[in-house]
């Protein structure tokens, strides 16, 4: 889906007719936020956004894993598989499944670590459990009320923060912000920018922690593009932002073309990427979520090779503030389970 850019217009007609229809919706998903879920017997950390859309999830899911790993626990990541076709509940196999099949999330977690896909989520936990789990990785699942969660933290892109601030369909929001502050137990704060300032206060404001965060790319994918000419393409929440980190990286970017988050790419789409690319002496470079849809793809081994993937990863500028969170929340999270 590509966002509607009204979204991002205060003063917009478009979203000023749809208030009605976003009253309801909100509405119904403020009501769901209330039900308690199914509790998995082990903490259950989520991390989701307050609107509709990428700011960072999955790197600050894989972030987190790597914490948790270094706290000892071991870690099982819980996903919908939102744009696979297999319901689940279903543990991802790189060797077998493709992004058609699990999602393209999905897909790109399982290289580092136990990856459970299940549209339902209550249903998917026996088998994340089964995993050998101490902790289960919610990815998204914040406004679905099917899963008890111990903690959950919300990612915000700095520059962008929530748009017009309403609710689908006048805005991106998936639920009124009221409910969703009051069920957040940190924020996290992605690059620069004053956009999310509004929502940084009311946090603080409740006693909850605002931390700051940034995507840092991987030193080789800096070292293999850095003064090259390329063609960055991407179908992510917001390929804006992939294009500036390229960029700023010492990439150049020649030509650029931006796709709907989750884009199913077609042999088509690469073969017409690879076309301008070599009619132009470019690099094709993407997302390694998006190389994770292309592989997934019928007909696409041939083009593949070419496809250089830039890599980044979620770094806080204080981490050890994150370390003692989370750790303060698996405490608090097993005491209440012995207090039962």
């Amino acid at each position: 889906m590509r966002e509607p850019a009204f979204w991002h217009r205060p003063s917009s007609w478009t979203s000023q007719l749809l208030r009605p229809l976003a009253a309801l919706y909100g509405a119904v998903a403020a009501r769901r936020m209330q039900h308690s879920g199914v509790d998995a017997g082990i903490p259950v950390i989520c991390v989701g956004n307050y609107h509709v859309g990428g700011a960072g999830k999955t790197p600050t899911v894989l972030a987190l894993a790597k914490l948790l790993r270094e706290l000892d626990e071991r870690p099982v990541v819980l996903s919908r598989g939102y744009g696979g076709r297999l319901a689940g509940p279903v543990k991802v196999d790189r060797g077998s499944h493709t992004a058609a099949d699990i999602g393209d999330e999905p897909l790109m977690m399982a290289e580092s670590l136990p990856v459970v896909v299940s549209r339902d989520r209550a249903a998917g936990l026996a088998l994340a459990r089964a995993q050998n789990a101490s902790v289960i990785l919610m990815d998204d699942g914040f406004q679905n009320p099917s899963v008890m969660k111990d903690c959950c933290l919300i990612v915000i892109d700095g520059m962008r923060g929530v748009g017009n601030a309403r609710v689908i369909p006048a805005g991106p929001l998936r639920a009124p912000l009221s409910p969703q502050l009051a069920k957040t137990d940190a924020l996290i704060v992605v690059g620069d920018g004053h956009a999310a300032r509004t929502i940084e206060i009311e946090v603080e404001s409740r006693g909850k922690p605002v931390l700051a965060a940034y995507l840092k790319p991987a030193d080789a994918s800096v070292a293999e593009l850095r003064g090259k000419r390329v063609l960055a393409f991407a179908g992510i929440g917001d390929p804006a932002r992939f294009f500036k980190t390229l960029q700023a990286n010492g990439v150049e970017i020649v030509k650029s073309r931006a796709f709907a988050d989750h884009h199913p790419f077609s042999e088509k789409d690469i073969q017409d990427l690879f076309s301008e690319a070599m009619r132009e002496q470019l690099i094709p470079v993407t997302t390694e979520k998006d190389l994770a849809r292309i592989r997934g793809g019928e007909g696409m081994l041939p083009w593949v090779q070419g496809v250089v993937p830039f890599a980044v990863t979620m770094q806080f500028e204080e981490p050890d503030t994150l370390r003692r969170f989370v750790s303060d929340q698996l405490f608090k999270a097993r005491e209440r389970r012995l207090g039962k």
